[in-house]
């Protein structure tokens, strides 16, 4: 036998096969709103991605498809049986509430050792980013690694996955803080009780040293109340000379919006002056045609209503002219918000010199990101009033002056001193750095919220944070936090949320350093990835908000990584028009440097294991091939051209349901998750012919398996490109009749065409009666047609209008016919009660049907206690791909109501059908 058929081929893993893609998106929506713990609340990074989908992803990219062990599950019933035990503990892995579920991990990470021989490969991450995907491997047990070029995220994921393990199980030193609390100190909650200790001395420190730039406001009653917020306009002169004040420019007067409690500024010019007052009456509020003074076009002068051209402000800008005036300010009540007109004590308490020592870097001059450069904002100080300034170096120094506290009361509480955090130690010495890097992580979260870019939403109540998206807009009116509070913007949220990540992260093997894709890439790890996606975030710009923070803060304790002014750039992996001379070249820079990477990884790649990737599609083009994203198309070409195989792809609507995809295209609501395996140095070519039957023979296999996962139908395009891509990767170049290569577009074309086909093919397995059905919905809907026409239709497929009329299917009057809608079968079961068990010739359309109607009226309980029903002669398959085939129909003839009804009812199959085995219930008997 030769050595070929000797090779062992690789075991298939879940993530090459099925996944509950469904539930998985759920949480991943889910995650979005929580905010304790989680670790986009220790420090912001853009696009990270989420938590749930960086796990389930992980796991199933480790464990054995069932299939892949025909000795334990030898038939289609027992691998189903697997399949679906597996994605109901990734069901359970991917909910926020069991992420330290030890139980739940631990029989996770059990998963993982019986599919891996008991020597999982460590993870590596190579664009680590926000961390989500090295912390969800350490979470599972798994050795994790992260690396990026920008110092920031390395910061963020030393933070997450390296600076944890060291410190496990160690009680806090602050002086009593280990006897306050607990008698032990598991995983790293020692740790998150310092953050919180030396935290708080910071503030109070702080507090004896700026506390008397944030007076107290005196309210009508003569009564205090704390500030929490100062509203100013940033103001320019008037270009009228008849006029001249000092003109207030605001893209807002109100301040308060809630029912009851509305509150808006008032302005009025008295002897060229510009003062504010409160307004509370909603009949004499700001409408939106006279709400603010900056619009779209310019500015206008409350003085004498002159209109003001931008490029006159940004003219006063550059010249230093712009200045601010306060405008309002909000102070604390009882579960309420107080707005106030503006006092002298307030104007002067801001008027402080700004620091000699604010950290220096220019923003990088790029229009489409960066909107303050052109108004004279060109530092990143400038981003700041110089209260903030005064008062965020303030907080800085006393990172320093903390770290020295941590490390006198480590060695008294008996560590030994040990070596740097920088150099690997973990004694008193290592241990003050770590605090102090937590520290200084939340000196620079502070900046997010106590900037001159900082806004107040009036909507809400409270502050709209820089990075709202992902550019620093110019704004014009600045909402001015009280940072030694107790509410948002202030230090001891921001320090209460850092803690809170701190005490619940994982404590197994990680490391984060600081490299490039291409040179981490030559050790032999498995590759779980999200690399940057052309220009969509320039990460290193953007970041530099941070760096010069955290460089001021932490350069003592991360000399090598915080050692330039700021971010590195040139090396970096993202098509930046400005950087690279033009669009073109900034592209063909990415798609280059994409290229190498992806070769590079091909040539350390783990055998045994899928790497997967995450990408995610902005751009879509409508073609002669149907509407594609050239950017995912060029992504595929540089995957397969470098030696790999698409085994699967996995559309992840992180974004929420939104709306129904477009059948037969490749956009998508949020991202994709492609598993990749190298492709043999010796696969062969093959003809366009060739190509196409081996797609023919495959998909319908393929899409049966998707169909069985838990995966929505507005999903099943894009994942069914998966095994088409599987097949067209294989070859080293699929030929065309002129012996030139098929490209990546015609071959997503031929894909579709052929999903397209596969599914129309399996309309043979339904019944006569659902044929029917079927075809004649693809012609009319829910409409009304004639009565010969459906004749016709109906005797050609052995089926008998009469007797689709008697079962309640459609209804057959006055030479009309008309199928009966899932609504229209509510409305005539409204009073009555509908049993489908002696019924011995129900078709699987009018299962369909029903179950539509109960799960739009009843939810997952009503229509499993329907389907329990239903009787066993009913191919319960062939009822989920129908529901498929229909969402299919209606997207494509933009019946949409219709289409989101069957896309529930395939979404939710899997849950319907546990539902079931409950039996009827008592609610069957009540439809």
């Amino acid at each position: 036998m030769s050595s070929d058929a000797q090779r062992v081929v690789p075991k298939r893993k879940l993530i090459e096969v099925a996944l509950p893609l469904e539930k998985i998106n759920e949480a991943s929506a889910r995650e979005k709103s929580i905010r304790h713990g989680h670790p986009s609340t220790l420090h912001l990074w853009w696009s990270r991605k989420p938590l749930a989908t960086a796990r389930a992803v992980l796991f199933a990219q480790l464990v054995d498809d069932p299939s892949s062990h025909p000795d334990r599950f030898p038939t289609e019933e027992a691998v189903a049986a697997e399949r679906r035990r597996l994605h109901e503990l990734i069901e359970q892995l991917v909910l926020w509430e069991n992420s330290n579920n030890e139980d739940l991990l631990r029989r996770a990470h059990q998963e993982i050792l019986d599919s891996t021989d008991g020597n999982p490969p460590p993870i590596l991450d190579p664009f680590a980013g926000g961390g989500s995907i090295p912390l969800e491997a350490q979470r599972l047990g798994l050795e994790a690694h992260a690396s990026d070029l920008n110092p920031v995220a390395v910061l963020i994921n030393k933070a997450l996955i390296e600076i944890p393990p060291k410190f496990a199980g160690r009680k806090p030193v602050f002086p009593g803080a280990a006897d306050e609390q607990f008698s032990t100190w598991p995983r790293t909650t020692g740790l998150a009780e310092d953050v919180r200790r030396y935290g708080q001395w910071m503030r109070d420190e702080a507090e004896k040293r700026i506390g008397h730039l944030y007076p107290k406001a005196r309210l009508d009653d003569g009564t205090e109340a704390t500030v929490i917020a100062w509203i100013w306009a940033r103001t320019v002169t008037c270009p009228n000379p008849a006029c001249g004040i000092s003109m207030p420019l605001t893209s807002k007067w109100w301040l308060g919006k809630k029912k009851g409690k509305e509150a808006y500024v008032v302005p009025s010019v008295v002897n060229g002056k510009v003062t504010f007052s409160i307004g509370h009456d909603p009949t004499l509020a700001p409408t939106k045609e006279n709400d603010g003074t900056v619009n779209r076009q310019g500015a206008t002068c409350i003085g004498c209503g002159t209109p003001v051209e931008f490029k006159y402000i940004r003219a006063e800008g550059r010249a230093g002219r712009m200045g601010a005036q306060l405008m309002a300010t909000v102070a604390a009540g009882k579960r309420t918000r107080i707005y106030l007109a503006p006092t002298p004590e307030h104007e002067a308490a801001a008027e402080v010199p700004r620091p000699s020592d604010a950290p220096p870097g220019s923003i990088f001059n790029n229009p489409r990101n960066f909107n303050t450069i052109i108004y004279g904002m060109t530092e990143f100080s400038d981003l700041f009033t110089a209260r903030q300034l005064t008062a965020l170096t303030t907080f800085s120094d006393l990172v320093g002056e903390a770290r020295e506290h941590v490390l006198a009361d480590a060695l008294s509480a008996g560590l030994p001193e040990g070596d740097r955090l920088e150099n690997g130690g973990d004694g008193a010495t290592a241990y003050a750095d770590a605090v102090a890097t937590y520290l200084g992580l939340v000196v620079s979260k502070c900046t997010n919220l106590s900037s001159s870019i900082t806004s107040w939403m009036s909507d809400r109540g409270a502050f709209r944070e820089v990075f709202a998206r992902q550019a620093i807009p110019m704004i014009w009116d600045i909402a001015e936090s009280f940072i030694l509070g107790n509410t948002g913007g202030s230090w001891l949220t921001t320090l209460d949320k850092a803690a809170q990540v701190v005490e619940v992260l994982p404590t197994g093997r990680g490391s984060a350093q600081q490299a490039s894709a291409q040179s981490d890439l030559a050790t032999p790890m498995l590759v779980s990835t999200d690399p940057p996606y052309y220009d969509n975030i320039g990460y290193s710009d953007l970041s530099d908000f941070f760096y010069v923070w955290l460089r001021r803060s932490l350069r003592p304790i991360h000399p090598h990584l915080l050692s330039t002014m700021l971010v590195p750039k040139s090396e970096e992996l993202v098509a930046n028009p400005y950087r690279h001379n033009g669009k073109e070249r900034a592209h063909q820079f990415f798609e280059d440097g994409f290229r190498d990477i992806f070769r590079r990884a091909r040539e350390f790649a783990l055998t045994d294991f899928p790497i997967t990737v995450y990408y995610a599609v902005k751009q879509s083009e409508s073609t002669s091939d149907g509407e594609v994203s050239t950017g995912w198309e060029t992504i595929l070409e540089g995957i397969v051209g470098t030696g790999w195989v698409v085994t699967a792809t996995w559309p992840m609507r992180t974004e929420g349901s939104g709306r129904l995809l477009a059948r037969g295209t490749n956009a998508l609501a949020s991202s994709i998750v492609l598993s990749l395996r190298p492709r043999p140095e010796n696969a062969p070519s093959i003809d366009r012919r060739g190509f196409l039957a081996v797609l023919k023979d495959e998909l319908p296999t393929k899409l049966k398996e998707l169909q069985q996962g838990a995966i929505a139908p507005v999903d099943l395009p894009q994942a069914a490109i998966g095994p088409g891509m599987a097949v067209f990767s294989r070859y080293s170049g699929v030929l065309n009749d002129n012996g030139t290569k098929m490209t990546v577009r015609a071959a997503l074309a031929r894909i579709n065409e052929i999903l397209d086909e596969v599914q129309t093919d399996q309309e043979g397995d339904f019944d006569s009666e659902t044929r029917f059905s079927i075809a004649w919905f693809r012609q009319h809907g829910f409409d009304t047609g004639a009565f010969g026409d459906a004749d016709n239709l109906a005797r050609a497929r052995n089926a008998s209008i009469e007797h689709l009329d008697r079962s309640g299917i459609l209804t057959s009057r006055a030479g009309k016919v008309t199928l009966l809608s899932p609504a229209a079968l509510a409305d005539i079961y409204e009073d009555k009660v509908y049993d489908p068990s002696a019924d011995e010739l129900i078709s699987e359309w009018e299962v369909v049907m029903h179950l539509t109607r109960a799960l739009a009226a009843d939810g997952i309980r009503g229509a499993g206690a329907l389907l329990a029903t239903v009787p066993d002669h009913v191919d319960r398959d062939l009822c989920k791909e129908l529901a498929f085939l229909l969402f299919a129909i209606a997207d494509d003839r933009k019946r949409s109501q219709v289409a989101q009804e069957f896309n529930a009812l395939g979404t939710a199959w899997n849950d319907i059908v546990t539902e079931a085995k409950n039996g009827p219930g008592q609610l069957s008997m009540e439809m």
